[in-house]
């Protein structure tokens, strides 16, 4: 049986024929993201050709590119489904997190443009608004909008990939870390106070905040999905 929220609109269906396994590949990337695809919940074939409108050839590419990216697993004899996070797994992911974001905040402190600069703080503004009026799919557009930037103005390529994919892992945890208003409202805070210290240029007090920033969102987000074996 399939554990997938059956969905009663077109929002997944994919519009045109250019690039179409990106397209696949996008819209179920946000569909588990946003949890519309639960954790654990089987992806059958016929039912996702059904929702997105696409050939089980397309599909089945997609499919695969999401499950190099640990999106999807494949079970023996229960085939594919949505990964499932263990808390394990979600501290190792911000363990990586922190050392690569890290980097890409001292690498922007000290090559972003002004520019650059500005239009990060303007990505800030943008996400407290949405935290205002919440909607998973409005906060993970702006989340990627300010590492976007971020990273264009790190200006280091092998670590923007090597995020790119970690944020991919990510994806699941980054709602869940912030279904507490309260947690919501710190972490406007803390992001506040980074900007500062990129606009100061200060590379130490930027790579400091920026990891203190990951941790405290993977407390969050950890509480939330459970303890860790042995802790």
């Amino acid at each position: 049986m399939s554990l997938i929220r059956s969905v009663a609109d077109d929002s997944l269906r994919v519009q045109s024929l250019p690039g179409l396994r990106e397209q696949v590949a996008e819209r179920l990337r946000m569909a588990i993201a946003t949890g519309r695809f639960q954790p654990g919940a089987r992806l059958i074939e016929r039912e996702l050709c059904e929702m997105l409108g696409v050939s089980r050839t397309s599909l089945r590419e997609a499919l695969r590119e999401l499950q190099a990216d640990g999106l999807i697993t494949l079970q023996p004899n229960k085939g594919l489904s949505v990964s499932v996070v263990t808390p394990e797994i979600a501290r190792s992911i911000y363990e990586v997190r922190a050392a690569l974001e890290g980097l890409a905040a001292r690498l922007f402190a000290r090559n972003a443009s002004d520019a650059e600069v500005k239009a990060l703080r303007q990505s800030v503004n943008h996400l407290a608004d949405v935290y205002e009026d919440f909607s998973a799919d409005a906060f993970i557009a702006a989340k990627t909008r300010f590492y976007d930037i971020l990273l264009k103005g790190a200006g280091n390529e092998i670590a923007a990939d090597m995020l790119k994919r970690i944020h991919t892992r990510a994806s699941q945890l980054r709602v869940v870390s912030l279904s507490s208003a309260e947690r919501a409202k710190q972490s406007i805070r803390e992001l506040r106070e980074f900007l500062d210290a990129l606009e100061a240029r200060d590379e130490d007090l930027a790579y400091r905040l920026c990891v203190a920033h990951i941790e405290a969102a993977a407390s969050a987000a950890l509480k939330s999905i459970g303890p860790v074996s042995g802790s």
